[in-house]
Formats: structure tokens, C-alpha cells, sequence
């Protein structure tokens, strides 16, 4: 099968694009958190490829350029942030001081965590930079001496958990404030997570968009500083 599909630069792209649109109709037929189009199509993906015993490497090959668009995508981020500019001057301390503070709860956790479950250094070091966008937590991986295929897998769930669960927690824990929902839910779930917070509003994404930019900054200060301490 792999001989198949080997070089062929549609395949990948073609699997991706059906297996999200799969995904879709599974949203639109049942409205349910874990009815996520990304999430399903993770899901729709892996089993194919399990299934039809298609290594990665040959699906990756078509399925990379989409990773192209990534970049237009998070720059499009900026729209409902220059609309949304002046709650953001209003609320700039309030939004820092948030962001800070979420930031911090991670590197905690992941440090208790650490202790919990006996992970050494370089699991925890891995697992530390995972609610940044994946180019920001590669880095922090290498500096800090990570694994990063671990970060990786860390920055993915980070992602589709925010996604999935955010709203819901949200509402559990009535945060009602459009700033707050989206300072929560881009600290802890980067553009993935933003992705979703768009679709609660406008000011949600534009400051899900805030976050993710300046958690990215904190954490490459507070994650290094917090290992060399160690």
C-alpha cells in the first residue's frame, strides 16, 4: 500500500481535507464538545493509516504543504484584534497579569506532576514547554534539553484539550467574561485552542490571539530560568 501512495503529493492532502470534512458532519449531526472536526479527524487519519499499514513518512508527504497555510492562518489572527483594540488598552494590566499567572500554573503542574509520577529530567523538560505554538515549544525543548517528539505530542493534546473541554470547563466554572474565556483558553491551548475560542466571539478570539503571543514570550524566559534552577 505504501508503494501505493509513495510520492504521490495529493494523497496526503486528500486524506487531510476528507478526513476534517468527515469531521465536520460530524459536528453539524451532533453538536457535542467531543465532536470536534479536528479531533474526529485525527481520529479518521490514524485509523486509516493503521489500517491500510501506510507509514507516516508516505502520508506526510502530500499532508506538509497543508501545513503551509499555518502561518496565513495565524496571521489572519490579527483581524479580530485590531477590532477589539481598545478593550485590550482598557484591560492591559488585567490581561498580563492573567496571562503571567497561567504561565505559571503550568510550569507547577507539570512539576508536580514530575514529582507525582517520577519523571526524569528529560520527560519533564519535555512536557514543560507544551501550551506554546509547536515552533516556540521546540525551541524551549532543545534549549532546556527535551525530546521533541514528547513536546510534540504534548503541544498536540494541549491543543485538542483546549479545544474539546475549554468552553465546557468554562461555563462550569462560570467564567462568563469574554476576556477571561479567551485569555484561558489561548494561555492554555495556543492556536488550536484560539481556533475554537473564535467561534465564542470576537473579543474571545482577539484576546486568545493576545495569549498566545505573550505566553509564548513568558515561557521562553520562565521555562529556562525554572530548569537552570533545578
Amino acid at each position: 500500500m505504501n508503494d501505493l501512495f509513495q510520492n504521490t503529493i495529493y494523497f496526503g492532502m486528500a486524506i487531510s481535507i476528507f478526513a476534517y470534512w468527515i469531521g465536520s458532519l460530524f459536528k453539524k449531526k451532533w453538536n457535542y464538545p467531543l465532536m470536534n472536526p479536528l479531533l474526529i479527524g485525527m481520529i479518521l487519519i490514524i485509523a486509516f493509516l493503521c489500517i491500510f499499514k501506510i507509514d507516516y513518512e508516505t502520508y506526510d508527504y502530500g499532508a506538509k504543504y497543508i501545513t503551509y497555510f499555518l502561518t496565513p492562518a495565524t496571521v489572519c489572527l490579527a483581524i479580530p484584534l485590531y477590532k477589539q483594540f481598545e478593550a485590550l488598552k482598557k484591560n492591559y494590566l488585567a490581561v498580563l497579569v492573567g496571562i503571567f499567572c497561567g504561565c505559571i500554573t503550568h510550569v507547577v503542574t507539570v512539576l508536580i506532576l514530575a514529582v507525582l509520577f517520577h519523571m526524569d529530567e528529560s520527560l519533564m523538560n519535555s512536557v514543560l514547554p507544551k501550551s506554546v505554538t509547536t515552533a516556540i515549544a521546540l525551541g524551549i525543548c532543545e534549549e532546556i534539553n527535551g525530546i521533541k517528539a514528547i513536546t510534540v505530542i504534548g503541544v498536540i493534546i494541549a491543543g485538542m484539550l483546549g479545544a474539546v473541554i475549554g468552553p465546557t470547563l468554562l461555563r462550569i466554572l462560570r467564567v462568563d467574561n469574554p476576556i477571561a474565556q479567551g485569555l484561558a483558553i489561548g494561555c492554555a491551548s495556543h492556536a488550536v485552542g484560539t481556533a475554537k475560542a473564535a467561534e465564542l466571539g470576537e473579543i474571545q478570539a482577539a484576546m486568545s490571539s493576545v495569549a498566545i503571543v505573550v505566553t509564548g514570550l513568558m515561557t521562553v524566559v520562565i521555562v529556562p530560568l525554572v530548569v537552570n534552577y533545578l
